[in-house]
């Protein structure tokens, strides 16, 4: 891990989450101080990489932890429910409010801070896009697409970009599908493969904007050091893939069969009609913005993604 150039002490939500472990662990590693804000301190300090602090927060409500923004340098907000759920009134309700209200709070605990931090960034997501044609390369320059998610990641956008109005470099991190050992979306696809019955979802010619947990770090750390870097980025491999492409990889890496379609009556059933379209339409993402800054992914091809996470 390259030594941060400058060292940051970065407040961090969502720490412990996914991408937050990996994001702690990489700032920790080059010589950054961070602190970690999280519900349960005691509980999330022992998950939590040697020389993280963990801090109390409540994403819903305004409290001491808004004074931990006054002393930091950066701060990254990556908190949010998962939208991988069937999508019913009370978990709309949450969906937004953990996104949506969550980054208002932070926002606000900006403009009150005396000391400001440098960086504001905020993680977002492709659902900005909504549901498209397969051959529709999306770039940030792209409309906003219909739809539930398209709208709580507009909503969510709003909310961080009010930052860069208080002074603060603000950028989004339109982050697609991501794949990483431990968790994630691979955790759920792989399932059906390790019993002999794994395959793409109907139609399968949909393209899955999918990205390597290792880039969002990546990406993340750029966000952080790269004072060109403002508003959104996609976050997203260069090399998109369809739904069939990324069954067939993954059976080749497993050594499994790839021949088991997932019909779309069944991902409906599963997750209702409006959040099942976001899985059997897609959208091809491109990450132009990542490429202007200059950002060399590590993974950007399929195969050697997946060979390095599922590992014999």
């Amino acid at each position: 891990m390259v030594k941060s150039a400058v060292v940051k002490t970065v407040l961090l939500t969502g720490g412990t989450g996914f991408i937050g472990r990996r994001l702690t662990e990489a700032l920790l590693g080059r010589g950054d101080r961070v602190t970690v804000l999280t519900r349960d301190p005691s509980r999330a300090q022992s998950k939590l990489p040697r020389g993280a602090t963990a801090a109390a927060w409540d994403p819903a409500h305004e409290g001491p932890w808004l004074d931990e923004i006054g002393r930091a340098s950066a701060v990254v907000h990556l908190a949010g429910e998962n939208v991988a759920q069937r999508w019913t009134d009370e978990s709309r309700r949450v969906i937004v409010a953990s996104r949506v209200e969550s980054t208002r709070l932070v926002v606000e605990g900006i403009r009150r801070a005396e000391k400001k931090p440098e960086v504001f960034v905020c993680a977002s997501a492709v659902g900005y896009y909504g549901p498209r044609s397969p051959d529709e390369a999306l770039d940030e320059r792209g409309s906003r697409g219909d739809g539930f998610l398209a709208d709580v990641v507009e909503r969510w956008e709003a909310e961080a970009a009010k930052a860069e109005a208080l002074g603060v470099r603000t950028v989004m991190l339109r982050i697609g599908v991501v794949l990483g050992e431990g968790g994630g979306a691979l955790e759920r696809m792989i399932l059906p493969f390790k019993m002999f019955a794994g395959g793409p979802i109907a139609p399968g010619t949909q393209v899955i904007a999918w990205v390597h947990a290792e880039d969002v770090v990546g990406l993340a750390l750029l966000a952080l050091d790269d004072t060109r870097a403002r508003g959104p980025i996609n976050v997203v491999s260069p090399e998109p893939a369809t739904s069939k492409e990324l069954a067939s990889a993954i059976g080749h890496v497993m050594r499994r069969p790839a021949w088991f379609t997932t019909p779309k009556v069944a991902i409906e059933v599963a997750l209702g009609r409006e959040a099942a379209m976001v899985v059997t339409t897609g959208q091809r993402v491109v990450p132009r913005r990542a490429e202007e800054l200059g950002y060399v992914f590590q993974y950007p091809s399929l195969v050697p993604a997946l060979a390095s996470i599922l590992k014999p």
